[in-house]
């Protein structure tokens, strides 16, 4: 009886030995993998923009004269300034990669008042004679840009940036006026309106400013631009009496400082990853 009960227990003890080799020899299973979101893309993508803002206008001088021949305002004091005016803008561009993108962009330059005084003497007949203008005008604009800017890296979602555009501006110069007093031989008032002039300019631009990474898709800008948009003039003058001068003024090199506020909605870009929302219990 006793010898069978050790061949049990040997028996037993053989099996377990047996089954401890086969479990070492048994390759361990890795543990599972975590899922890695893809990589967030750091290049292409359409987008869209809108700007409001503000000018700082000013214009080099002003000329005189048939649309043939202009000279300047022979004065030794002309002082002339614009009102600053509203800026509205929209467009719609590409971003090549992480620090190259361009668009092109439309404006609408709001009324800017112009006053401008134009102090003259001279002599005639051996008679000396003083005088002074007073000129008034508002002034428009339609600017059309193709624009190129440069990424120059991002810090804490802040993206600093340099850019160039060229395009073309359409001045328009409306409700001009040039009230005048003139000392020879006496005292005279003189008055002169004309209408509304437009033309085509070339216009080029230099920006630079900040950008703001909201989320993904949304990007918040603050940007400065100095603008050329060209030369301005008026229609033909008519005297007071409604005689035409066939003279017109010429506002010469109007430039810009412009301060604006856009944001730019990114269209090809992805929405964030997030994990999906797990709960316990």
């Amino acid at each position: 009886m006793r010898s069978v009960k050790y061949l049990v227990a040997a028996a037993g003890a053989a099996s377990m030995l047996s089954s401890a080799a086969l479990a070492a020899d048994m390759a361990i299973a890795p543990p599972p993998q975590m899922y890695a979101p893809p990589p967030v893309q750091d290049f292409g993508g359409w987008y869209l923009r809108g700007d409001i803002g503000f000018s700082n206008q000013k214009v080099n001088d002003l000329h005189y004269g048939r649309e043939s021949a202009y000279s300047q305002l022979t004065s030794f004091d002309q002082q002339s300034s614009f009102d600053s005016a509203g800026i509205f803008g929209v467009g719609a561009g590409y971003r090549f990669n992480s620090w190259f993108r361009a668009d092109v962009t439309g404006q609408y330059r709001g009324n800017s008042n112009f006053k401008a005084i134009d102090v003259f003497t001279g002599s005639a007949g051996g008679v000396a004679y003083s005088g002074q203008d007073n000129y008034s005008a508002s002034k428009s604009e339609w600017l059309v840009m193709a624009n190129a800017y440069v990424d120059l890296g991002t810090w804490w979602c802040i993206t600093p940036f340099v850019g160039a555009g060229v395009g073309a501006a359409r001045v328009t110069i409306a409700n001009f006026t040039d009230n005048g007093i003139n000392s020879l031989p006496f005292s005279t008032v003189s008055y002169a309106s004309a209408p509304t002039g437009s033309q085509w300019n070339f216009a080029w631009a230099a920006h630079a400013g900040l950008a703001y990474n909201i989320n993904p898709n949304l990007v918040l800008e603050l940007a400065y631009s100095y603008v050329d948009l060209g030369q301005g003039q008026t229609g033909v003058l008519s005297t007071y009496n409604g005689i035409t001068t066939n003279n017109v003024f010429k506002f010469k090199d109007i430039t810009s400082q412009d301060l604006k506020l856009g944001v730019r909605w990114n269209l090809d870009n992805p929405p964030a990853y997030s994990p999906p929302l797990i709960r316990k219990g």
